[in-house]
């Protein structure tokens, strides 16, 4: 079974975040929803509170496939202060069996650390400069390597897909697109 961790920050994008975590787990991928902050409780950037199960101390770094950062602000910079999860992107980065999904404005984080220079990348219009010299594509989802990006909450269903694909493979996809009655 896959395993990935989808990180939230304050001011997260609940569309975003929630639907990876909800399409990944449809696919039977093992999601950890793991907070970056005081305590298990973090708020999106609409307002919505969501109680996630582990603490960044807490997060099983050694057997995820997989590490999902969604957008929206100041969540996305929340996850790019978050050092230890920097240094964990580097880590999954260099390995050639891991992942990392970024949505919206979260690429951004990926962007500072170097880890799109010279790869197809999309994110949230407006952040293109921050993306660390990624060819900026404007598609609805990009997946370059093993780095998997999406523009925004309006895509928020395919960039799951996507991560979700890269996980268990196309036809797990299809048969969770197929069970959403796209």
């Amino acid at each position: 079974m896959s395993k990935a961790s989808v990180f939230f920050a304050d001011g997260f994008e609940e569309i975003e975040a929630l639907t990876a975590v909800d399409l990944l787990r449809r696919g039977g991928v093992q999601v950890d929803m793991v907070s970056l902050g005081e305590g298990l409780e973090r708020t999106g950037a609409h307002g919505v509170k969501v109680l996630c199960e582990l603490s960044l101390a807490q997060a099983r770094w050694d057997s995820a496939d997989m590490l999902v950062l969604p957008g929206g602000w100041p969540g996305a910079e929340n996850l790019c202060r978050s050092e230890p999860l920097r240094a964990k992107l580097l880590e999954f980065a260099a390995d050639p069996r891991r992942w990392i999904g970024a949505i919206c404005a979260a690429p951004y984080v990926l962007g500072s650390l170097g880890l799109l220079r010279g790869r197809r990348a999309t994110c949230y219009p407006g952040f293109e400069e921050k993306l660390g010299g990624a060819v900026a594509t404007g598609a609805r989802v990009e997946r370059d390597g093993r780095i998997i990006t999406g523009r925004g909450p309006g895509v928020a269903t395919e960039f799951a897909l996507a991560l979700l694909e890269a996980l268990e493979g196309a036809q797990k996809a299809g048969e969770v697109r197929d069970g959403l009655a796209l």
